[in-house]
């Protein structure tokens, strides 16, 4: 069983926000994979959206928490389906990588994103699998981190966010498979 998370923020003001960028791709891989809809779970926290892929059952969820508290969720959903720190995938924005690039890390400190220092102090560990998604333009230097991340992506930026979310379905994909952590490195990162 795979668990596989994207973080951002709940409420439509947060919608195509550069923040909600894990939302907006977890959206995508429950689409690309032909999952049932996300529905709200409040024993969770969470909406969630379960199904089957290949032969590994996986689990989507978006923490309804708000990013910096995402690990109060993902805390609920790892115990309740007694799933293994390294079967857990998290999807995130990354504001110190250009848009467009993707990094790939397993056993990686938080980085400074609050989300996963939220997710490492409710688990315990930091031995799960992240990609981080690049969202920093020439715009970042100009706009004090807490407000560029808010910002909605520009049509520029949006275009080259179409190689990043397929990019992102087919490293999922691998990694739900099993394929070795390595060879998903090699290829995306």
């Amino acid at each position: 069983m795979k668990l596989i998370i994207g973080l951002g923020n709940p409420g439509p003001e947060y919608q195509k926000t550069r923040h909600n960028i894990g939302f907006q791709i977890i959206d995508t891989i429950a689409e690309d994979l032909i999952l049932k809809s996300f529905k709200p779970n409040k024993k969770f926290q969470a909406e969630i959206c379960e199904g089957t892929f290949g032969n590994e059952k996986i689990i989507l969820a978006k923490p309804q928490t708000f990013m910096n508290n995402s690990g109060l969720a993902i805390k609920k959903i790892k115990t309740f389906y007694k799933i293994k720190p390294q079967d857990i995938i998290i999807i995130h924005d990354d504001i110190d990588l250009p848009i467009g690039k993707i990094r790939i890390s397993q056993g990686s400190s938080s980085g400074g994103n609050k989300g996963v220092d939220s997710i490492i102090k409710e688990i315990k560990t930091n031995n799960f699998i992240r990609l981080r998604i690049g969202i920093a333009n020439e715009l970042r230097a100009k706009i004090p981190a807490d407000k560029f991340v808010l910002q909605k992506f520009s049509l520029e930026d949006e275009k080259k966010l179409k190689n990043v979310f397929l990019n992102t379905l087919n490293a999922v994909q691998m990694l739900i498979e099993g394929e070795p952590l390595l060879k998903v490195q090699n290829l995306y990162n």
